[in-house]
């Protein structure tokens, strides 16, 4: 979810209508392949999208967050991932994470964050455009056609603690009048002020957010045609657009049931943005929603360990420490860009830690060594299995070591000073040679038969170790 400031530019369009008129592996329950008995299959409209029988399994690689904040609008964002989608599979990528794909209050310049048309990808002349920001729906499924042909997962940015965009009307409940009035072309999902809070069943939730309309999950009819109908959005977005998974926008705005009974209605992996560095907080919201969510607690840790150079808070509580299944972990997104100076040390932590890590766009095609970022996807796909051990930290180092699951493990060096680095680590491997596989030192060391052995990093840098 976009931070308030940044996303309360989109209520700008509003206020000018206002002034006109006088926004060990991850989750096997919440694999791409899961179907709730009660799912059914949507007969009116054929698959969109080619759906590939043989994607790799979420949470067996890295996902890769498809999107930054305010991506070149024109309507070519779909056409430049497509180009995309191979090589990011061939790196290690299993998902790829999009923005929200339908028409919003903004038109051609929204971020998807201000849904106005569930069903409108770039289809229907409404809101300024014909096109999304992204491009049009055509595109949209050649997109997902060339993702699941390489096989790769779609997650798709749900967005339904509020809407934008809807013509004005008075609330019988309040007396007030608010813009919850929705028709939009697309015919599916029109809305009124009985959708939203307050109405006559339910006053509200906590989910009031820059004056957007707020949306009533307690609304039975709400529930259905966001994912109970056999036509509604979970279940059009998943047999029609070809999508896999859900990535839940602003979870905060709502009960953790709402997620849950979404899961359980029509499957596929699913992750929430709750956006709390409590771990015991997010660790609570998972098991309420019985889905993953994205780890702020390690992000904000990791944040004050590599910018504010101590390395012992790495050792402080985070969700992959608590239930490594749930947490996705990631150094940055499109709200969030705090990790500067150890961007790279964040991603060797993520990469060889537990947890489902994310790569953010920008680090991987623009900002970062796209070479040492696959150089981290191999090592997190082939080598970071098992159980974690943290084996050393003071304010410059940290060391830790996976125990191995069907691997061999590794132990990770991470140096945060301006000097060369070394120490003597108990390691799982007896009169074993090991080497960096990162290629950062060129140590090739015997461990001993106590299992012990010397291993070094460079300044500002990492080493990964694991037998040769």
């Amino acid at each position: 979810m976009k931070i308030l400031l940044k996303r309360l530019k989109l209520i700008l369009p509003i206020c000018l209508l206002l002034i006109g008129c006088s926004k060990e592996r991850l989750l096997d329950d919440q694999s791409s392949n899961e179907r709730s008995p009660n799912a059914e299959l949507i007969k009116s409209a054929p698959s969109k999208a080619t759906k590939a029988s043989n994607l790799k399994q979420i949470g067996s690689g890295v996902m890769m967050q498809a999107f930054y904040w305010d991506v070149p609008a024109g309507g070519n964002w779909w056409n430049t991932l497509s180009g995309k989608v191979q090589n990011w599979s061939n790196a290690g990528i299993d998902a790829i994470w999009l923005p929200p794909v339908a028409k919003a209050q903004n038109g051609p310049f929204s971020m998807g964050y201000d849904p106005f048309d569930y069903f409108d990808f770039g289809k229907y002349n409404q809101m300024g455009s014909v096109e999304t920001r992204f491009g049009s729906e055509d595109e949209l499924t050649s997109l997902i056609t060339s993702a699941h042909n390489a096989q790769l997962s779609v997650i798709a940015d749900i967005v339904i603690n509020h809407n934008s965009g809807g013509q004005n009307e008075v609330n019988p409940v309040n007396g007030q009048s608010n813009w919850t009035k929705f028709t939009p072309l697309s015919g599916k999902f029109n809305r009124d002020y009985n959708d939203f809070h307050p109405n006559h069943n339910h006053g509200s939730d906590s989910g009031i957010f820059g004056g957007f309309p707020d949306l009533c999950h307690h609304q039975v009819r709400v529930q259905n045609e966001l994912w109970k109908n056999s036509e509604s959005v979970a279940k059009y977005y998943k047999n029609v657009m070809g999508f896999d998974g859900w990535r839940f926008d602003y979870v905060k705005g709502f009960e953790p049931w709402v997620v849950k009974d979404w899961k359980n209605e029509v499957g596929g992996f699913a992750v929430g943005e709750y956006w709390d560095g409590n771990a015991a907080t997010l660790d609570w919201w998972t098991g309420q929603a019985e889905v993953s969510a994205f780890d702020f607690a390690c992000y904000y840790k990791m944040r004050d360990a590599f910018e504010g150079n101590n390395l012992n808070k790495l050792n402080e509580d985070m969700l992959w420490k608590r239930n490594g299944t749930k947490a996705v972990t990631f150094v940055a997104n499109h709200d969030t860009d705090e990790i500067f100076n150890g961007k790279m040390l964040a991603y060797a932590y993520i990469l060889t830690h537990e947890g489902y890590p994310t790569i953010f766009y920008r680090d991987y095609e623009e900002w970062l060594d796209k070479e040492r970022l696959n150089n981290l996807i191999w090592i997190h796909n082939n080598l970071a299995g098992g159980s974690t051990s943290i084996l050393y930290t003071d304010d410059n180092e940290y060391v830790a070591k996976r125990n191995g699951h069907n691997n061999a493990g590794l132990v990770v060096y991470i140096n945060n000073a301006d000097s060369w680095q070394e120490r003597w680590v108990e390691t799982n491997w007896s009169n074993t040679v090991i080497k960096d596989y990162t290629g950062h030192s060129g140590w090739q060391p015997m461990t001993q038969s106590g299992n012990w052995v010397k291993i070094q990093v460079p300044p500002k840098s990492y080493t990964v170790w694991a037998p040769k």
